[in-house]
C-alpha cells in the first residue's frame, strides 16, 4: 500500500476502494471517468490539472450556473489541484503525489510525461506498489504514439462510423464518444485488476489502454464477422446483421423497437398481432430465415402494427414476454428509469454547491457507492493538498 495516502480534510470514502489513493493526471473524458468511478466506489481521487484546467470545463453549452456539464458529468468525488509541471516547485509536488498513491493515471501522449520524471519507470522505483494506468489513442508502438487520440477520429478509422446511419446516406459518428467511454470503463478494469496483483505480490504494474484497441473490442459481432469470418459488416442502418425483427417499426402513433431474438419470442409476437401463421411459414419458422427474408416478413409485422397505437402494443407485448420499447428522448429516458425503480439521479455533495448527477450503475448490497463530493472548481482543494504534500516531503 502507498503511505500517508489520506488527502487532509477528506471525507472518507466507504467503498469497496476506500483506502486507496488515486493520482488523476488526466483529462477530457476517458480517464476523468475512469477515476469518477474509482471515486464513488470509496477512492480518494486527487485530479491535477494544468493552471489553464480540464479542457471540458469550457466545453459548452450546456452549463449548470456557468459551469460545463459535460464536466460535471465526469469529475465529482474528486479534488482539484492546478500544478504547472514546469514549475521545479509544482513538479515536485506532483513527483510527491506519484509517490504516495496507490493508482495513477493518464491520458497524456505516449512518453508527455517522461520529460518531467512522471513515467512509470520513473515513479515506480519509488513506489513499487503504484498501478500505473495510461490511456492513449493508438497505443506506445512507435506508430501510434504519434497519433492524436480523439474519440471520434477513432469511431472513424476503426470502422464504426462503416457502420452508422443509413444504408444510402453518409456516415455517422455515435451521439456520445463512446470508445472514450469503453476505454475508461476498460481502464477501471485493467486498475482493479492490477490491484488483486498486487493484493497478493505487493507489486503494481503499468497497465495500457488504448481508445483503438478498445473500439476493436467493443464493435465485438461486428469485429468479430470479419476477424472471425472474413465478412466485412456494412452500414444497415437501425437493421441488425443477424437477427429480425430488431429494429423499429411503425405503429399508429410513431415507430417502436420490437426484438424477437428467438423463436419463441416470434411465435408470441405473431399472436399478439393476431397473425400466428407467420411463426409456420417456412420463410420465417427460424432466425436465419427471418434475417434472409426480412424484406418480405417487415411489412407484414408493419401492417399489423399500425392499427393500434405504442402504448398499447407496449403493454400487450410485453405482458407476454417479447421487448419491445418507444424510442425516447433523453428526459425521456431518464423518467422511464425513475419509473422502474432505477434512481438514475443522485446529488453529488451537499448544500448550495450540490450537483445532480446520475447515479453510478453498479450496486452492492454491502459497500454501496457514494457521492461524497460535487466535482470541483479549479484548484478548490489547491492550498490544502500542497501544503500536505509539502509537509510531508520534507
Amino acid at each position: 500500500m502507498a503511505v500517508n495516502q489520506q488527502v487532509p480534510g477528506a471525507s472518507p470514502g466507504t467503498g469497496p476502494l476506500a483506502g486507496l489513493l488515486v493520482a488523476d493526471f488526466s483529462r477530457i473524458l476517458a480517464g476523468p471517468y475512469a477515476t469518477m468511478l474509482l471515486g464513488d466506489l470509496g477512492a480518494e481521487v486527487v485530479k491535477v490539472e494544468s493552471p489553464g484546467g480540464d479542457d471540458t470545463r469550457t466545453w459548452q453549452p450546456p452549463v449548470r450556473d456557468g459551469v460545463s456539464t459535460y464536466y460535471l458529468g465526469v469529475n465529482r468525488n474528486k479534488r482539484s489541484v492546478a500544478l504547472d509541471l514546469r514549475d521545479p516547485g509544482d513538479l515536485a509536488l506532483a513527483r510527491e503525489l506519484a509517490r504516495r498513491a496507490d493508482v495513477f493515471i493518464e491520458n497524456f501522449r505516449p512518453g508527455g510525461l517522461a520529460r518531467f520524471g512522471l513515467d512509470y519507470e520513473t515513479v515506480s522505483p519509488a513506489n513499487p506498489g503504484l498501478v500505473y494506468a495510461s490511456i492513449s489513442g493508438f497505443g506506445s508502438g512507435p506508430k501510434g504514439a504519434a497519433l492524436p487520440g480523439y474519440d471520434l477520429i477513432v469511431q472513424a478509422m476503426s470502422g464504426l462510423m462503416s457502420l452508422t446511419g443509413d444504408p444510402a446516406g453518409e456516415p455517422f459518428r455515435a451521439g456520445i464518444s463512446v470508445f472514450d467511454v469503453i476505454a475508461g470503463l476498460h481502464a477501471t478494469i485493467g486498475i482493479l485488476s492490477a490491484l488483486n496483483v498486487r493484493h497478493q505480490t505487493g507489486r503494481g504494474q503499468h497497465v495500457e489502454i488504448s481508445l483503438m484497441a478498445s473500439a476493436l473490442s467493443g464493435l465485438v459481432n461486428q469485429s468479430s464477422a470479419y476477424v472471425a469470418g472474413g465478412v466485412v459488416p456494412f452500414r444497415m442502418g437501425n437493421s441488425h446483421p443477424s437477427l429480425f425483427p430488431y429494429e423499429p417499426l411503425p405503429c399508429a402513433d410513431g415507430e417502436m423497437i420490437i426484438v424477437a431474438g428467438n423463436n419463441g419470442q416470434f411465435r408470441k409476437l405473431t399472436e399478439v398481432l393476431g397473425v400466428p401463421e407467420l411463426a409456420d411459414d417456412p420463410r420465417f419458422s427460424r432466425n436465419e430465415d427471418r434475417t434472409a427474408n426480412r424484406e418480405q416478413l417487415r411489412p407484414l409485422l408493419a401492417e399489423r402494427l399500425r392499427t393500434r397505437t405504442r402504448t398499447a402494443w407496449f403493454d400487450e407485448l410485453m405482458a407476454v414476454g417479447v421487448p419491445c420499447g418507444p424510442i425516447n428522448t433523453v428526459d425521456q429516458g431518464v423518467a422511464f428509469a425513475t419509473e422502474v425503480g432505477l434512481d438514475p439521479v443522485v446529488v453529488a455533495g451537499e448544500g448550495a454547491a450540490a450537483v445532480p448527477s446520475v447515479r453510478n450503475p453498479i450496486r452492492f448490497s454491502e459497500t454501496p457507492p457514494s457521492y461524497r463530493l460535487p466535482p470541483p472548481s479549479l484548484d478548490e482543494h489547491g492550498e490544502e493538498i500542497r501544503r500536505w504534500l509539502s509537509k510531508e516531503s520534507e
